[in-house]
């Protein structure tokens, strides 16, 4: 599922893994009332692309440094 949060940050999300952990990149915590969380990320969910680029090679930096990129707009594809 996709979600399109509007910025600019704090997104309200805190991601773990990545290529340099070997785990798939997730969302490992939600602020409470965050943007993140009012459109319905939960935890656990798989990150598989930011704003359209795959996640499967992205370092954890990589990850971090393209969501902080992302200025007003984040597009997340997202699984369960």
């Amino acid at each position: 599922y996709k979600v399109m949060l509007n910025g600019p940050a704090p997104w309200g999300f805190r991601l773990q893994g990545g290529k340099d952990f070997s785990m798939p990149l997730s969302i490992s915590r939600l602020t409470p009332g965050g943007k993140a969380a009012q459109a319905g990320v939960g935890v656990g969910d798989w990150v598989l692309y930011i704003d359209g680029e795959s996640t499967s090679s992205m370092t954890h930096i990589e990850a971090q440094n393209r969501i902080r990129a992302c200025g007003d707009r984040l597009c997340l594809t997202l699984s369960r």
